[in-house]
């Protein structure tokens, strides 16, 4: 095995934004034409840009749009279950980790991550997130560049050349 080098802030910021291009992008369409548009009020949405663009962000932020929650957990059900598929299929990388050239390993064996550790993962982002988005930003200060995330599942991210 290589020197393990673990993947910075930055480059997982990017390979996230990948995935949401390549990955909640098209489940999210593909949720949206299925709830026949019921999924959330896009036309609010709409309305609330062009107040917002015009400068009257209060009037923006007056009424938000109605979502359906049973179509809001599909999504984010889908989502799950295709990054886990991802996971599996391409030994812990998501497309976008595949272009950035990164993966998901356990953190003590530098092996594939297990089903457990997926889901643990998964969940912890929502950790990540309402720890005032700490759990991500952490990842620029720690030495192994684990978010909250990574170390509530036992993983790492490491760039793939040197597993």
């Amino acid at each position: 095995m290589n020197e393990v080098r673990y993947a910075g802030f930055w480059v997982r910021f990017v390979a996230s934004f990948l995935d949401t291009l390549f990955l909640a992008f098209p489940v999210a369409i593909a949720i949206y034409f299925l709830s026949d548009g019921n999924w959330f009020d896009f036309s609010q949405y709409q309305q609330n840009i062009s107040y917002a663009m015009s400068g009257n962000a209060q009037k923006a932020l007056a009424v938000q749009p109605q979502t359906s929650l049973k179509w809001e957990l599909l999504f984010e059900v889908s989502v799950l279950i295709v990054t886990m598929l991802f996971w599996r299929r391409w030994r812990g990388a998501t497309p976008g980790k595949k272009l950035v050239h990164i993966k998901i390993v356990d953190a003590g064996t530098y092996e594939d991550i297990d089903n457990k550790q997926a889901i643990t993962r998964s969940f912890g982002y929502i950790v990540s997130a309402f720890t005032l988005l700490i759990g991500f930003i952490m990842v620029a200060f720690r030495e192994d560049k684990r978010g909250l995330h990574d170390l509530l599942a036992g993983t790492a991210v490491v760039y793939d050349d040197c597993i």
